[in-house]
């Protein structure tokens, strides 16, 4: 008798066949899906999302393990639709964690070789040498320790700047001044050159970025955010560039997606937008880490990476 396949549900909004193909190669003993089962159908184990429609984890039967496409869940566990005690796997994957480094450092690097100033110097026909900095002499904070922060983090320390961590735990990077806990914030912040944000959204990060961590930082300088949108409050953003307390930020992320045409980002001179691409999803590196969970899960062996639900990560 031939053994019963597992099944993969692959309940993504983006282009699911091409990942089910990437499934099929890697576990070619198990059914991967693209179409919803039915009420009646066999158990699907495996379900594999970003962002699903409302309902669609709910209505497929015999789930055991919900594998995110993004490294961010917080709309998983606000939704309310996965079961308390079912595991939710977070994506932490290489090339998630390499487009993100590739981001924050260009837009730094950018910023700390005045790139940005020269180009509008160009635009007006003006020869005007500015003041430049060595890295050694740049402060930079990057906010989260975690699967993100943490390489930024040692890249920026590689690069030769003055860096500093700070993190719900206090986790070391090897060359870089680590703070822990909310109380530290302020101390990590203050005087720096370069704010990076790459911290998870929860309840204790919500609007963590307001005009006290705005008005820390080292007059001028420069703030990233690769994070979420809702760590930064909006107006406190405005008013520290309106004001001259920080010369330019870069934005991937936003309270809202896609960003509304009347939000005043948009508009602002000092503020880069970019779709959320900081860190894409690659599917074939991603599949291969989701993929290798599953057979770890069938060896009996722990999953990687699974989330925290007292603290939201």
């Amino acid at each position: 008798m031939l053994p019963v396949m597992k099944r993969i549900f692959i309940a993504s909004r983006g282009n699911p066949e091409h990942l089910a193909s990437l499934f099929r190669a890697e576990l070619p003993m198990h059914e991967v899906l693209t179409a919803a089962p039915g009420p009646g159908d066999a158990p699907v184990p495996y379900i594999v999302v970003g962002r699903p429609t409302p309902g669609v984890i709910g209505a497929v039967p015999g789930i055991e393990v919900v594998l995110s496409l993004n490294a961010g869940i917080e709309h998983l566990l606000a939704s309310g639709e996965v079961p308390a005690g079912l595991p939710i796997v977070r994506l932490v994957d290489d090339g998630l964690v390499e487009g993100m480094a590739d981001w924050v450092l260009g837009h730094a690097l950018a910023w700390h070789r005045n790139f940005a100033l020269y180009r509008d110097l160009q635009a007006k026909g003006v020869w005007e040498p500015q003041p430049e900095k060595l890295a050694r002499e740049r402060i930079v904070t990057v906010l989260g320790a975690g699967a993100l922060g943490a390489p930024v983090a040692a890249h920026f320390v590689r690069f030769g700047f003055n860096t500093r961590v700070w993190s719900r735990s206090g986790r070391g990077i090897e060359g870089a001044r680590s703070f822990a806990g909310r109380e530290h914030l302020l101390d990590a912040v203050r005087g720096a050159d370069i704010l990076v944000s790459l911290l998870p959204l929860t309840a204790e990060t919500e609007n963590i970025l307001d005009a006290s961590v705005f008005g820390a930082l080292g007059h001028g300088g420069f703030f990233i955010n690769g994070a979420r949108g809702g760590h930064v409050v909006d107006a406190d953003l405005i008013a520290a560039l309106d004001s001259g307390q920080l010369t330019a930020a870069a934005l991937d992320v936003f309270r809202t997606e896609p960003l509304p045409p009347e939000h005043p980002f948009w508009r602002h001179a000092k503020i880069m937008i970019s779709p959320h691409v900081a860190a894409p999803t690659h599917a074939h590196t991603a599949v291969k880490q989701m993929a290798e969970n599953i057979r770890r899960y069938e060896r009996g062996e722990p999953l990687t990476h699974v989330v925290d639900r007292t603290l939201g990560y």
